[in-house]
């Protein structure tokens, strides 16, 4: 960057000072904001040698200089990360952003709201693929339009360099042309343990159980629950519980068992590997009262009755804090999660491994969502959103979310997974990037035979709630597995008008 680039002085004021609010990142993820400064004016023409060039790209980052966006978010890592360090992009667009967080279902109702009063409150949006994108896609603006726009700042690298199942799954729905959301993050269930006590204790379960109990690829969800009534009964001095769970009455209990419905091929609907990806209004008839879906329930049903007794009033947080604080040797979890324990006691003792496998295969649910712009908004809002959104889900910002203390979310793009720090991350432990430690793991569970996605379908909001009330019945009631399987078809083929 040259002496004369107007942004200079902006950038060397972001860093320069004291850390933000929350006094949450290390100094080397307000570096990454820097290099995030420097390559979204690259991708925009930039110069370093070039007065007129540099003139150029401050017109484009600072055409929209006093305005203030509000972006709605779920209470993610990756929203926190930027929350606690906004003011590079303050400094960079002369833009102040509010970020409010919740949790999705107050996030999904307040969106609603919203879209339905076209005011436009809320100009950057959460667009969560199942419950926002799928139901108000209308009411999201398609990214072409200012992809297309020179006067812009351009993605850097381009959308190519987005994760291209990430890029159909979070950010388009039924048009495959239209485009409604950028991939803003990527949590996906994965199988994360305490490999200490497997170390401690692998050679006794080996022998009384008759296989290799380290997770693996090999790994059989059937194995899962002997491994896990293995800890509740031999192991009770250094942890109480084998496995715990995010059944909660709650969408994080539909998550949890869907990996199990998957893995013993059951399926909502057939065709799933469509109407999960670019979706569908016309998903058919649920298939939920098929043998392999009563099957999936009944094992699920079995596998609770030996998990952690909190595991009905804990979702995703819930288990994260349980495996934090040693109250459960293992759990499917979001990969996400991986800063959080590798932060807490008993850091550097972790393991990651995809989920185990069925019957059909490994399943893995994938829960990331793409960040949008609202309709409704005005025409220099929607640019001024635009402008948001290119340096939120830029490769730079993405490593520091990696590096952030406050459990910042994983990338959502192959360059930065190819970057030589990124790779050194992975090999450290404990590592500058936490979240990175599940890479491997995760890369397994995005791969097409392992991923699992679930129904992008407009009703997706109200299927939802009929999945997780039966289920809760099972769980907490007793209801039989076959009872909630065809109650749950029922609601679904109501909802859908089947």
């Amino acid at each position: 960057m040259s002496q004369q680039d107007p942004f200079e002085k902006y950038l060397r004021a972001g860093f320069s000072g004291s850390i933000t609010r929350r006094n949450a990142l290390k100094l080397g993820g307000s570096l990454a904001f820097a290099s995030t400064a420097g390559s979204l004016l690259a991708a925009c023409g930039g110069s370093s040698s070039s007065a007129t060039s540099s003139s150029s790209t401050a017109d484009k980052w600072k055409q929209f200089s006093g305005t203030t966006l509000n972006f709605i978010s779920e209470n993610t890592s990756p929203s926190s990360a930027i929350a606690a360090n906004s003011k590079p992009f303050t400094d960079l667009t002369g833009i102040k952003v509010n970020i409010q967080q919740m949790e999705l279902g107050a996030l999904v109702q307040k969106v609603a709201l919203d879209f339905g009063s076209g005011n436009a409150q809320y100009h950057v949006i959460y667009a969560d693929p199942y419950q926002v994108l799928a139901p108000f896609s209308k009411g999201l603006v398609d990214l072409n339009q200012f992809i297309n726009d020179g006067s812009l700042p351009a993605v850097p690298k381009g959308i190519n360099d987005f994760i291209p199942a990430q890029l159909e799954g979070a950010g388009r729905f039924m048009d495959p042309k239209a485009l409604y959301a950028l991939p803003y993050d990527c949590p996906t269930m994965i199988w994360i343990y305490r490999k200490d006590l497997f170390d401690k204790y692998g050679s006794q379960m080996q022998k009384d159980l008759g296989f290799d109990p380290t997770p693996s690829d090999n790994s059989t969800w059937e194995q899962y629950y002997q491994i896990a009534d293995w800890f509740n009964k031999n192991a009770k001095a250094d942890v109480p519980y084998g496995t715990g769970h995010q059944a909660k009455q709650y969408d994080s209990l539909m998550c949890d068992f869907s990996n199990v419905l998957w893995a013993y091929g059951g399926q909502y609907f057939k065709d799933e590997q469509t109407v999960g990806t670019i979706g569908t209004d016309k998903p058919g008839a649920c298939m939920l009262d098929q043998p392999a879906a009563i099957q999936a329930a009944t094992f699920y049903q079995k596998l609770l009755k030996i998990a952690h007794p909190g595991s009905t009033s804990w979702d995703w947080d819930g288990v994260g804090k349980a495996l934090a604080e040693g109250q459960i040797a293992m759990a499917p979890e979001w990969h996400e999660y991986a800063a959080s324990v590798e932060g807490g006691k008993f850091g550097g003792k972790w393991g990651y491994a995809r989920l185990p496998k069925g019957p059909a295969r490994s399943a893995n649910i994938y829960g990331g969502t793409g960040i949008g712009i609202n309709k409704n908004a005005s025409d220099q809002l929607q640019k001024a959103a635009w402008l948001f959104v290119v340096w939120a889900t830029s490769p730079d910002t993405q490593v520091m979310d990696l590096k952030s203390k406050v459990g910042g979310g994983t990338p959502t793009r192959t360059s930065v997974y190819e970057l030589p720090e990124v790779q050194a991350a992975m090999k450290q432990n404990p590592s500058p990037m936490p979240n990175i430690l599940s890479a491997t793991a995760v890369n397994e569970a995005w791969k097409p035979e392992n991923v699992g996605m679930r129904p992008k379908i407009p009703t997706w909001n109200q299927c939802d709630t009929i999945i997780f009330t039966e289920l809760s019945k099972m769980l907490v009631a007793n209801q039989a597995p076959d009872v909630t399987m065809k109650n749950i078809k029922a609601g679904i083929d109501k909802a859908n008008k089947v």
